[in-house]
């Protein structure tokens, strides 16, 4: 599972896998429909499917790989799930620190416990923090991640199922935005994806459009890869500039 096709990341890491489902973004989660392929496919890895299981065995993954890599740290479930233990989070972070060629992502919808965590722990200077804010209702979570001392503070609108208004965006330094892909895909519109945009033109923040989705840009459903990842004529995927 270390190669991806995930496009503002080259490497996942794995060290914990399932989850349980958070908010709406997670109605169609598509690393449970994967864990289960997986566990059909014979994989001991995934052979709890998706329940929430932590595995010791690839802490040391990443010391393998000698070429420097962005590495998406639990693209298959949540390191701050509330049955993950600080201790083993201690020990994720420890190959971490033992690995600064690499730069870590992590992504959480549990902004609240990564802060509880990183308010008597140092963030790796080779760590970029960020959650998910797919509705009004979660924006709620970009408080919890702006103070937080890491070189990149980052927001995944993906899949981004209404509308986000207006956003405080204060100490963020990227932000993602991604439709939903699957058969039961919920709709974006094109006036969402501007709006943030332009919110992040404003606040000179880098922005990164990922791809469609199910539904296209002329609302209309069909294979995600038709749909690709123009916007607005273009394809719009900036990273973010680490601060020093």
């Amino acid at each position: 599972m270390a190669e991806t096709k995930i496009e503002w990341t080259d490497k996942t890491w794995n060290p914990v896998t399932g989850c349980t489902k958070k908010s709406e973004g997670c109605l169609h989660c598509y690393a449970e429909v994967m864990a289960r392929r997986l566990k059909g496919m014979g994989q001991v890895k995934y052979k709890n499917a998706f329940k929430l299981t932590v595995h010791p065995e690839s802490l040391d993954e990443p010391k393998t790989w000698t070429k420097p890599h962005n590495i998406f740290v639990c693209s298959m479930g949540d390191l701050f799930h509330e049955k993950v233990p600080f201790d083993f989070i201690d020990r994720v972070m420890e190959t971490i620190a033992a690995t600064p060629q690499h730069r870590y992502q992590i992504l959480t919808k549990r902004p609240e416990r990564l802060h509880e965590y990183f308010t008597t722990h140092d963030v790796p200077q080779n760590v970029w923090l960020g959650t998910t804010v797919e509705s009004q209702r979660n924006k709620f979570r970009i408080d919890y991640l702006r103070g937080l001392h890491a070189p990149v503070r980052f927001l995944s609108c993906e899949p981004l199922i209404e509308d986000l208004g207006e956003m405080d965006l204060t100490g963020i330094n990227w932000v993602i935005v991604g439709g939903e892909s699957g058969m039961q895909a919920r709709p974006i519109k094109e006036d969402w994806i501007i709006r943030i945009k332009d919110q992040c033109e404003q606040h000179h923040i880098a922005f990164f459009f990922k791809q469609w989705g199910t539904w296209g840009q002329d609302g209309i459903k069909r294979n995600k890869h038709a749909n690709g990842k123009l916007l607005q004529g273009e394809i719009i995927q900036q990273m973010p500039t680490e601060w020093s």
